[in-house]
């Protein structure tokens, strides 16, 4: 079973937990993508970040001097957003962390797919931002296929904990023998079920370190998650989606 995630905005490069131990499978294509983004204007990276002048400077002082293989520290503690925080890799055992270097995989607009332990540099750079590459007219048109085939649907069902924007890169190439199963987290909000989204970035990265240090490699092991208030709703469940609602 592979289960994918986001990746999360904001990145460090610091590492104080373990190495780098492989490469990313697409560097080749994430060279393609820098060539590009350091061939950009300030104001039309600003513009393709959608970010603050307090942002931008730094960003692109940084992105004129990035070099993909100097100072890589590995893709799962390099991200620190919400899930990340929650999924809390730097604690895991070496059978938890044997476990995600085996099944877990991070979508990137930049880097297209990462193992837990690919050395990577921190970048700003999402799947859905308006960048031409490669005679492409955006980021999904510049992977293509290259995401979905990297997870192998023709080998385990692929456990989807990714956010719509990075899931869309994968959805237009499925096959109808392919198992992507979804993972929903819904709070119930005066009788209507909405996703809070932080709460379901909490959740994402808690369900991770659950099956990791569970060791579950089949779908019905993800049922058993632990949350202190989603719960697993069978009657809301079908074989492509695992609904979990909180009533708080």
């Amino acid at each position: 079973m592979k289960i994918i995630v986001s990746p999360a905005k904001k990145m460090s490069a610091i590492n104080e937990n373990f190495p780098a131990t492989t490469k990313p499978q697409f560097l080749t294509e994430a060279e393609t993508i820098l060539a590009k983004m350091k061939s950009l204007s300030y104001d039309e990276a600003k513009e393709m970040w959608h970010c603050s002048e307090k942002l931008a400077r730094p960003n692109y002082a940084w992105l004129q001097q990035m070099d993909l293989s100097k100072d890589v520290v590995p893709a799962i503690t390099s991200y620190i957003g919400i899930q990340y925080q929650y999924m809390a890799p730097d604690l895991f055992t070496k059978k938890a962390l044997d476990y995600v270097g085996q099944n877990l995989r991070i979508l990137s607009g930049f880097y297209g797919v990462l193992r837990p332990f690919d050395g990577v540099v921190p970048y700003r750079l999402s799947l859905d931002s308006p960048l031409s590459v490669d005679g492409q007219k955006n980021l999904y048109d510049f992977w293509g296929a290259k995401i979905y085939e990297a997870l192998e649907f023709d080998q385990n069902p692929v456990l989807n904990l990714a956010s719509i924007e990075y899931s869309k890169a994968i959805r237009p190439y499925l096959k109808e023998t392919d198992q992507l199963v979804d993972v929903l987290f819904y709070t119930n909000v005066a009788g209507k079920l909405k996703v809070k989204a932080t709460h379901a970035k909490m959740a994402r990265g808690m369900m991770v370190r659950f099956l990791a240090e569970n060791d579950v490699n089949e779908l019905a092991g993800v049922t058993k998650f632990w949350h202190p208030e989603y719960k697993y709703r069978a009657d809301l469940s079908t074989a492509s989606k695992i609904v979990f609602v909180s009533e708080n």
